[in-house]
């Protein structure tokens, strides 16, 4: 079999734009403080439009509370590469079976009746405990919205997928875990590492059955990102296990994701990528 000619000068030069024209689902963007809304703004930094999913019930019953909307929508807006990709927001309770498969019709009528690509951000946080302390509902809180729900919407986005014109390029899934399988895990959320573990788990597998549809299926460890969750000695101790001297910020695993959506990855799926910073566990 004959090799592939190396790529042209022009070829080989970075398009500013690299996602003009395509478009993403965001899901979990809602608040400004979030990895959804840093991946959110790349993805439109490079040209492409978005569709931001939110679920402000969760984050007003946080510490850190909930953002409008339509702020963080006009956040992504401000970062448009292409002025004319569209910015669309609008809500969805995940816990519901139906939800998952109704939020991909809805971001696909927004954006022109396609997705390009999804990345399943969302999770329900919260420390669920130790192995005494967990009980039957927090594994299934955890269980319908950490991997149930993004098992289905990565089911309908693969439908959606399958009505355009054979192996149309540019299809991306990202999903998001935790480094639950590092060193250590996660012994005080064990219901929470146990859900992310099986998307780590799945990765390859949805990367095989997705294949045929030129779909890329990863999956992102992100490591610890400052989402305004912790604060005091607790920060500072995880702050001192960095390298760097700093936590992540969300723009550090969103840059990834970016990349991630872009042409130059379309040779790299079912892997489970940790982006972590060098972190001393």
């Amino acid at each position: 079999m004959p090799h592939l000619p190396h790529p042209t000068a022009a070829q080989l030069r970075r398009d500013p734009l690299p996602l003009r024209g395509r478009t993403a689902l965001v899901t979990g963007a809602s608040r400004r403080g979030g990895i959804g809304y840093a991946v959110a703004r790349r993805l439109a930094a490079y040209g492409a439009g978005v569709y931001l999913h939110h679920h402000v019930p969760h984050d007003a019953a946080m510490p850190w509370g909930a953002d409008r909307p339509e702020d963080v929508a006009e956040g992504v807006r401000e970062a448009l590469g292409d002025p004319d990709a569209p910015v669309r927001t609008g809500p969805g309770d995940l816990t519901e079976p139906g939800a998952p498969a109704a939020l991909i019709a809805t971001a696909a009528e927004e954006l022109g009746g396609r997705i390009d690509i999804l990345v399943a951000n969302h999770a329900l946080s919260g420390d669920d405990g130790p192995l005494d302390a967990i009980d039957a509902a927090m594994l299934d809180a955890h269980w319908a919205v950490d991997t149930r729900s993004v098992i289905l919407l990565v089911q309908a986005y693969a439908r959606l997928r399958a009505e355009l014109a054979p192996r149309t390029p540019g299809g991306r899934v990202v999903m998001m875990t935790s480094g639950q399988d590092i060193a250590g895990g996660m012994p005080e959320e064990i219901a929470y590492a146990l859900q992310k573990g099986a998307l780590a788990s799945v990765t390859r597998s949805l990367a095989t059955t997705l294949a045929d549809l030129a779909v890329t299926v990863n999956t992102v460890n992100p490591g610890p990102v400052d989402t305004d969750y912790l604060t005091g000695d607790a920060y500072a101790h995880i702050e001192a296990l960095f390298p760097a001297g700093r936590w992540g910020m969300p723009d550090d695993p969103a840059r990834l994701i970016a990349w991630l959506a872009t042409d130059e990855a379309e040779w790299i799926t079912g892997q489970v990528i940790d982006s972590e910073g060098g972190i001393r566990r």
